[in-house]
């Protein structure tokens, strides 16, 4: 009988954690903190990126490229590569994508209604990158998926002016109980369904099945949930949409640790096999190579030593190995998470990939501890306080949640508090 009652006790055990996790995994938003350092780091990553070639665009990805406009169309009919510079080949055309992919990178970053700035924050990303897919370094892959998956994350729940407005309007609602009226949202909305529905009827968001999908769903779940904030907030069908926007965070987070354990074990793998890492050479080769060394010097110094080139070879094979490996240990993960960005700082340095470097900063960002983020978001605070008091006085950001992963649900029906698989 004790046998019996102890297998049924565990059964009903087993049960209660698996329910528990469903709770968890469909009621909360997990990882705000991480997610929107993500958002942070990969739109100023890209923002940057477009500044600097700024003078050279027209080369890189525009009507004066070597990949001309006509050579670009024949590869994508082939591949089926989404971009919006194909719907023209007019200088003006391109001018007004490239403006809007960098001003959606400049919102984004500040967290300004990312529902839809993350929506052509993407578009803009793809569709310069699949113009001329023979510019980058490997960094652009990276952009390239992480605005694929933030999309469906909730990034701007903290360090947004999304977030600053949500809280706003929730205390207007408990002070005076009357709700602010969103303008801007239905305005967004409008915009966007007019440049998507003559997109899709002319076959001009490329060959895929899925990209149109996760649009036109993004668009009308959005939509939807407008609407149900607006004129039913207590409804449950208004309680669905934010399960669903929940999962749909939870599991584009999840996608993105996978990602980038991937691109690790792959990196860390491939360069077993190679000879020049088994012998402990292969940093001493770019180190001297004109076009990696924007500091010769300091390039030269560290070439010279063959101790310091051997280490930090053998260093960066066991730490990429062995990244994903460590997921399951906090504190080693976090020691190796502290080496590889410093390797990314010192390839930046180094080799004068600093775009590189900071997207993959960026999708590193996504293990660091909430603990430390929240911690680092108070000095932040400070400092600007300290900075700018006269500032600080006048614009009061939200105060940080708690320090756990799992913060509460946004309240229904405060205007911009809930959102709906983006922001």
């Amino acid at each position: 009988m004790s046998t019996t009652a102890q297998i049924r006790g565990r059964a009903g055990s087993g049960r209660r954690s698996l329910a528990e996790a469903v709770q968890r995994i469909s009621s909360l938003p997990l990882g705000t903190h991480q997610s929107a350092v993500v958002r942070i780091g990969v739109s100023a990553t890209y923002l940057l990126f477009l500044l600097r070639e700024l003078p050279h665009r027209h080369e890189l990805y525009g009507p004066d490229g070597p990949w001309r406009w006509d050579m670009a169309r024949r590869l994508i009919s082939n591949n089926d590569a989404f971009t919006v510079l194909m719907w023209s080949d007019s200088a003006l055309w391109f001018e007004t994508v490239y403006a809007l992919t960098l001003v959606s990178a400049a919102l984004l970053m500040a967290g300004w209604r990312t529902r839809a700035t993350s929506v052509v924050f993407m578009a803009g990303v793809l569709s310069l990158q699949n113009r001329s897919i023979f510019m980058g370094d490997g960094g652009d892959n990276v952009i390239h998926l992480m605005a694929i998956y933030l999309m469906l994350t909730r990034c701007a729940r903290v360090w947004s002016l999304d977030a600053r407005r949500a809280a706003r309007n929730a205390a207007r609602h408990a002070q005076e109980g009357s709700r602010s009226r969103d303008v801007v949202g239905p305005v967004l909305w409008v915009v966007l369904g007019a440049v998507l529905l003559p997109g899709t009827l002319t076959g001009g968001l490329g060959g895929t099945w899925w990209l149109p999908s996760l649009l036109w769903a993004l668009w009308l779940g959005n939509g939807a949930w407008w609407a149900l904030n607006r004129y039913a907030p207590d409804r449950e069908l208004r309680a669905l949409l934010d399960v669903v926007a929940n999962l749909a965070h939870n599991a584009a987070l999840l996608v993105i640790m996978a990602e980038v354990c991937l691109i690790y074990a792959t990196a860390g793998w491939y360069k077993i096999q190679g000879s020049r890492w088994q012998d402990g050479t292969a940093l001493y080769y770019p180190l001297k190579l004109d076009y990696f060394t924007p500091w010769p010097e300091l390039s030269g110094l560290l070439s010279s030593s063959a101790l310091a080139v051997m280490v930090l070879t053998y260093a960066t094979v066991i730490v990429q190995v062995a990244f994903p490996f460590t997921l399951f240990n906090r504190r080693v993960k976090n020691v190796l998470l502290v080496v590889m960005i410093g390797e990314h700082a010192g390839i930046a340095l180094l080799l004068g990939l600093p775009f590189f470097s900071m997207a993959m900063i960026a999708a590193d960002a996504v293990f660091l501890p909430t603990v430390f983020l929240v911690w680092l978001g108070r000095r932040v605070t400070l400092a600007r306080q300290r900075l700018l008091p006269a500032a600080a006085g006048r614009l009061r950001l939200p105060g940080q949640r708690r320090a756990e992963p799992d913060e509460e649900e946004a309240p229904r029906g405060g205007g911009g508090g809930g959102h709906t698989l983006v922001g």
